[in-house]
C-alpha cells in the first residue's frame, strides 16, 4: 500500500533519503526544510539540499522558522499525511506535530541509540575511539532521541575513517532502509523495541573551543579529535607567523613513536611530540587557504624543528 507521507529534513544526508523515498513508490506530499540563509563571499541567499531536491522532484516545500506555530500545526494536520519521515532536520517538533500524521514521526539517526543522542552522534563517535556505529529508524517521542527502534543497521568505524567518510556510509545506508521501514509500516508489521537505559551518552554540537588541539593529550586521542572533526569544523592550532598567530586546519594525522614536550615540532616531517606519543600531522589547511598535504604546506610555510605549537 502506498503512503502519504511528509518529509522533514535539510542537509545533504537527508536529501539522500529523500531521494529514496520519492523513488520508492510511497507519495511525498510535502516537504519541511529550514529557511533558506546567506552563505558565502557574496552572502546569498541559498536553498537547503533538501529543499533544491523537492523543487527538482516538483514537491511543495514550506520552510517555516518554527514549528511552534498553530498555523504551521495546522497546515501539517491538513495534509493528512500517513506518517513524516525526519533526517537531519533541525527543529524540534512538539507533540502536536508528532500527532498529526496518521502513524506519527519516524526519525533516522546516525547512532546506535541510546549511543550518541543529540546533534553531533558521526563526529562524537570517532572523537571517542568507537569501532561500531549504525543507523537507525525510531517513532519520535518529545524527548531527544528518546523514541522505540523500529529498524537499525550496524557499520563498522575503520581506522582511517573521518566524519566526512563515515558520513557518507551512513547516509547512504540509511536512506536505503525507508523502504523496508515505510513497506513494514504499511502492513502494521514494525516492531517496535524501547531503548535501553543504560549506555545513554549526549552528541553535543561541536564548540570551536573545542575543536582546538590540546597537544597534552595523548597522540591516539588526539588522532581521532583531528579525524571526527575532519572536514568541519576542523581540529585546529596555531602557528607563530611574522604578522602574529596563524590559525591552522588539521585534516589528518596518525599516531606515531616519538616523545618530547606537548607541541614541540620533533621532525622535518611535521611530527609533533603529544602527552603521550606523537602525531605526524598529514593534511592541513592554513586560515584563507586550500587544504594540502603536509609536504606542500611547509613549502609555503616553513615550520622549523624544535618550534612549539600552540
Amino acid at each position: 500500500m502506498s503512503l502519504r507521507v511528509v518529509f522533514m529534513g535539510t542537509p545533504d544526508f537527508a536529501a539522500r533519503s529523500l531521494a529514496e523515498i520519492a523513488a520508492s513508490g510511497h507519495q511525498v506530499v510535502h516537504v519541511y526544510s529550514q529557511p533558506p540563509r546567506r552563505r558565502g563571499r557574496g552572502q546569498s541567499e541559498q536553498k537547503t539540499p533538501v529543499h533544491q531536491l523537492a523543487e527538482v522532484l516538483g514537491i511543495p516545500v514550506s520552510t517555516p522558522q518554527s514549528f511552534r506555530s498553530q498555523e504551521v500545526i495546522d497546515h501539517l494536520a491538513s495534509l493528512e499525511a500517513d506518517v513524516a519521515a525526519v533526517v537531519a532536520y533541525g527543529q524540534i517538533l512538539p507533540q502536536a506535530a508528532l500527532d498529526a500524521p496518521r502513524y506519527g514521526c519516524l526519525n533516522l539517526h546516525a547512532s546506535l541509540l541510546p549511543r550518541w543522542r543529540g546533534a553531533a552522534p558521526i563526529q562524537r563517535a570517532i572523537m571517542a575511539g568507537d569501532t561500531l556505529t549504525g543507523v537507525q529508524i525510531q517513532q519520535m517521542e518529545a524527548g531527544l532521541d528518546t523514541g522505540p527502534i523500529l529498524l537499525s543497521e550496524t557499520v563498522p568505524i575503520e581506522a582511517n575513517d573521518t566524519a566526512s567518510t563515515l558520513h557518507d556510509r551512513l547516509m547512504e545506508t540509511g536512506a536505503l532502509m525507508w523502504s523496508r521501514t515505510l513497506s513494514a509500516l504499511s502492513r502494521g508489521s514494525l516492531e517496535p523495541v524501547p531503548q535501553s537505559a543504560e549506555g545513554v551518552t549526549y552528541a553535543r554540537k561541536i564548540s570551536s573551543d573545542e575543536a582546538r588541539i590540546d597537544w597534552s593529550r595523548s597522540a591516539s586521542e588526539l588522532s581521532c579529535h583531528v579525524r571526527g572533526l575532519s572536514p568541519f569544523p576542523g581540529a585546529w592550532f596555531q602557528l607563530a607567523g611574522e604578522k602574529g598567530p596563524v590559525r591552522v586546519k588539521l585534516l589528518m594525522a596518525e599516531a606515531v613513536d616519538g616523545s618530547g614536550d606537548p607541541g614541540r615540532v620533533l621532525d622535518e616531517d611535521l611530527t609533533i611530540a603529544c602527552g603521550e606519543g606523537a602525531l605526524r600531522l598529514v593534511r592541513l589547511q592554513r586560515e584563507g587557504k586550500g587544504a594540502m598535504m603536509a609536504e606542500d604546506f611547509l613549502r609555503g610555510t616553513p615550520v622549523a624543528v624544535g618550534a612549539e605549537l600552540d
